[in-house]
């Protein structure tokens, strides 16, 4: 028969590392009756790492597969399609799985930047048309009205600099 441990309320014992500890230092667990998680946060966390490395060969890979269902291999592949390059802006080292939101399918390797321009304008092509129109003709000018006054305008909105400014 087991011994009985004796644990102050508001502490777990960690059935790992074999030690009491504040529940404050156990992961959330909805799973488990009393919320907390059997294993301390470091225990916790040194298993977690320890079967990613097993099942996965590491965290790299399992985010890959998990997340967008490719591995590191396939992902080398894509950007070795790509020149190994960014596939909007053609920068170096581009780091980040580009994919369609609504149907998860991969679409390309990007930079930072690039990813998270796309997920700004919330992956809309319409959107992206708009910034590419504003980008194009909204360019502000200052407009001489007066010796030493000058006023901005814009050419694409019609608006010349007023005379009696």
């Amino acid at each position: 028969m087991k011994p009985v441990r004796e644990v102050p309320e508001g502490h777990r014992f960690c059935a790992d590392c074999g030690t009491v500890r504040p529940v404050a230092e156990f992961p959330r667990n909805r799973a488990d009756r009393t919320g907390y998680a059997t294993y301390c946060k470091p225990c916790h966390n040194s298993r977690t790492k320890e079967v990613r490395q097993r099942l996965y060969g590491g965290s790299r890979e399992y985010h890959l597969r998990r997340r967008y269902g490719v591995g590191q291999k396939e992902f080398d592949e894509l950007l070795a399609e790509q020149g190994g390059v960014c596939a909007i802006c053609g920068g170096a080292d581009p780091q980040h799985l580009d994919h369609d939101h609504r149907t998860g399918w991969v679409r390309g390797i990007l930079c930072f930047n690039c990813n998270g321009g796309l997920g700004q304008f919330r992956d809309s092509p319409m959107r992206l048309a708009r910034a590419i129109t504003y980008l194009r003709g909204t360019t502000w000018q200052r407009a001489l009205i007066h010796p030493g006054v000058y006023q901005m305008c814009s050419p694409t909105r019609g608006r010349p600099p007023s005379p009696r400014s």
